[in-house]
């Protein structure tokens, strides 16, 4: 009976902590301790509980008492043995899963993985920094910016977070979907003057954008657009208020493939007056020789047209000559005067011969000035070019290198000469071969009409 009690009560034990577990958290070793003898005291209580209801209890009912115990201790070792085999079969589970990882992440290559998405991340930070499109998407507050975490990023050293990489995959999506696309938005434009506002700016990708019908260029330094101090030429402008206007379709636009460096290179390129500039003294002497010579030719071309128009009017009444025309000096000279045509012919030959020439200098003026503009252009030009080649081998020999940019200066003012004095040469050409025609069609008509004069005379001599 004594067995039989004892079996009953270890039975009971394995049961009941079963059943109702008691859980405590301890904070230190002591707490550990106190837990541990609380809880014994509470099973030994627990214990002679269970003892003094088993006394208590009458035969029949302790046998099925013990039936039932027996029935319950079969069941938690048949639990038990179903566990242990359980969690030895997890345990080769899991050892074999592990190894699977182990190779799957070798197989993968982890790390390469995270050391090419740092080298991108590198790279696209690069491209972002130098994008406009970054004044759509400005940093909120408390956040890095695009490229200030692209390049935190690739500078890390510990491995990466799911949430990083996640945001360099979206950080360069963003970018490539904004390439695509033309955008209107609020953002800050720094004026010529220096004053930042806030303006409604037009983006076409990455490549141009403009605001208040001007072109506006982005500084990386700042993170902000500022409008070109010098704007292209209206032809480009017209394109901006049209795209500005429209309310949607397809419109014609000015798109800087090199994303802004050829609209800059554009912009920066001198005018005229700099240009002239370049050239300094010997650009002002070869552009006053032009200018006087344009002058003289313009001149001499009013005359010349008004002298042909009287000579045509004259040619149409030979009969009655006037002294507002050459021509009709000339025949005042032989028909004005009785005697010289009663005169010998030769006599009469050089008088004619003497009204001809008298207006042959006024046919011909300025031309010699104009051939030497012809000539001393290209001679000025080229004296230009030496001065600008004397220039540059200076800079060269000062500093003792062949920079492009010290070298400029002397070579723009070498060009700079040679095309002034071609571009004072050749039109004044055309011009001087204009005024030599003309005026050989003139003096040509004269003689000809002198000629005829003294060839009737001679002719109503000799029938006489």
């Amino acid at each position: 009976m004594s067995n039989l009690r004892k079996l009953i009560l270890s039975t009971t034990l394995l049961v009941l902590p079963v059943m109702a577990p008691v859980t405590f958290a301890a904070a230190s070793l002591d707490d550990l301790l106190e837990s541990v003898r609380t809880v014994r005291a509470q099973e030994e209580q627990s214990y002679k509980e269970r003892a003094t209801a088993f006394n208590a209890a009458p035969a029949d009912q302790q046998e099925k008492m013990l039936q039932e115990a027996q029935a319950k201790r079969d069941g938690l070792e048949q639990l038990s043995n179903t566990l242990s085999d359980q969690f030895s079969n997890n345990e080769l589970t899991i050892n074999v899963r592990k190894k699977e990882l182990r190779e799957k992440a070798a197989l993968l290559g982890l790390a390469e993985i995270f050391g090419v998405s740092k080298q991108v991340a590198g790279d696209a930070a690069t491209i972002l920094r130098q994008s406009l499109i970054s004044t759509q998407f400005p940093a909120k507050a408390g956040e890095q910016g695009r490229d200030e975490f692209l390049r935190a990023y690739s500078a890390a050293q510990g491995t990466p977070t799911p949430a990083e990489l996640e945001r360099v995959w979206f950080e360069i999506q963003r970018e490539m979907t904004a390439s695509g696309a033309v955008a209107k938005y609020k953002s800050t434009v720094v004026q010529p003057g220096g004053e930042a506002v806030e303006a409604e700016v037009i983006r076409i990708g990455p490549f141009t954008a403009t605001s208040d019908g001007k072109f506006l260029d982005y500084v990386p330094s700042l993170k902000a657009l500022n409008v070109y101090p010098r704007q292209p030429p209206e032809e480009f402008l017209a394109y901006v208020d049209r795209l500005q206007s429209a309310d949607g379709g397809y419109v014609q636009a000015v798109v800087d493939s090199a994303r802004g460096v050829l609209l800059s290179l554009y912009v920066d390129r001198p005018s005229w007056g700099q240009r002239i500039e370049l050239g300094e003294e010997i650009g002002y002497i070869i552009l006053v020789i032009g200018a006087l010579g344009v002058l003289a030719f313009l001149v001499q071309l009013v005359y010349l047209v008004g002298v042909r128009m009287g000579v045509n009017r004259q040619l149409k009444n030979l009969e009655k000559p006037t002294a507002d025309n050459a021509l009709g000096r000339v025949l005042l000279a032989f028909k004005g005067d009785p005697n010289l045509i009663e005169q010998d012919a030769d006599i009469a030959e050089l008088r004619i011969s003497e009204a001809v020439l008298r207006e042959v200098p006024k046919l011909e003026r300025f031309q010699a000035f104009l051939r030497l503009g012809v000539a001393a252009g290209p001679l000025l030009g080229l004296v230009g070019t030496v001065l600008g080649m004397i220039l540059t081998f200076q800079s060269i020999t000062e500093s003792g290198s062949s920079d492009p940019k010290l070298m400029a200066d002397g070579i723009g003012q070498a060009m700079i000469a040679t095309v002034l004095g071609l571009g004072i040469a050749i039109p004044l050409l055309f011009a001087n071969a204009l005024l030599t025609s003309i005026s050989k069609g003139l003096s040509q008509t004269l003689d000809e009409q002198a000629v005829g004069m003294l060839a009737e005379s001679i002719e109503k001599q000799r029938r006489a």
